[in-house]
């Protein structure tokens, strides 16, 4: 197991994943879930029975799968797909797939951020590069926080997702540095995590549910916080 350690003085730039860092990613998803089944309701109602059906959607998202393998790492297009195999299926019109993924991706937008994101998120871009990096399609820009970023780059737009070196690699080009000169701050240990460290740059993961660190990675994080008040903490 290699032990990190994080050295503050070589940090120029901060790539920082959005979802379950911070804001809660399920309860943001649940909603929006329910209002792409709203939507469906009011306007392919066959369809709209289909989305609550657990066995439809699995075999739907199977079917997009196997036919379009292509796109699994652009999560917006699998879900718009995703929802036009529904439509198919309920022998709907599949012209609605895109009203139908814009209620969704509407809601997907409104996010609750935890209470420690916005104080960090101007303390963070006050002395560093910060990117979004993200496999999500969260846009920071609806969400009203793209004043904190310097850019945003998305699994979608890198054409690979976490925990893929090329994602991080095109987060740190979008801060103008190189990977070791990057901090990447992350929840999740097996796509910031792997992705990160093996990239080339230091990780700060962000642990708010106490877990331990997972056995089947042998690289530790160069920092564990629980809070990111606690990652402002560390890098004065």
């Amino acid at each position: 197991m290699t032990v990190q350690t994080l050295d503050v003085g070589r940090i120029r730039a901060i790539t920082l994943d959005l979802d379950d860092t911070l804001w809660p990613l399920r309860p943001t998803i649940e909603r929006a879930e329910a209002a792409l089944r709203a939507w469906l309701d009011a306007h392919a109602p066959r369809a709209g029975a289909l989305a609550r059906d657990a066995a439809a959607q699995k075999a739907a998202r199977r079917a997009v799968l196997a036919a379009q393998p292509d796109i699994t790492h652009d999560l917006a297009a699998f879900r718009r797909e995703t929802i036009r195999h529904l439509l198919r299926a309920a022998d709907a019109d599949t012209a609605l797939a895109e009203p139908a993924f814009a209620a969704f991706n509407a809601e997907r937008q409104r996010v609750t951020l935890f209470a420690d994101a916005l104080p960090a998120l101007a303390w963070l871009s006050q002395r560093f590069a910060v990117i979004a990096l993200s496999n999500g399609s969260a846009d920071i820009g609806h969400i009203g926080i793209g004043q904190y970023f310097q850019g945003a780059v998305n699994a979608a737009q890198a054409g690979a997702a976490k925990p893929d070196a090329r994602l991080f690699h095109a987060g740190a080009r979008a801060a103008g540095a190189a990977p070791h000169e990057v901090l990447h701050v992350g929840d999740d240990p097996h796509l910031d995590g792997i992705g990160a460290l093996r990239a080339g740059m230091q990780l700060a993961w962000v642990n708010r549910t106490q877990a331990a660190w997972p056995l089947d990675i042998a690289e530790q994080p160069h920092i564990t916080i629980s809070t990111l008040a606690e990652l402002c903490e560390r890098l004065r």
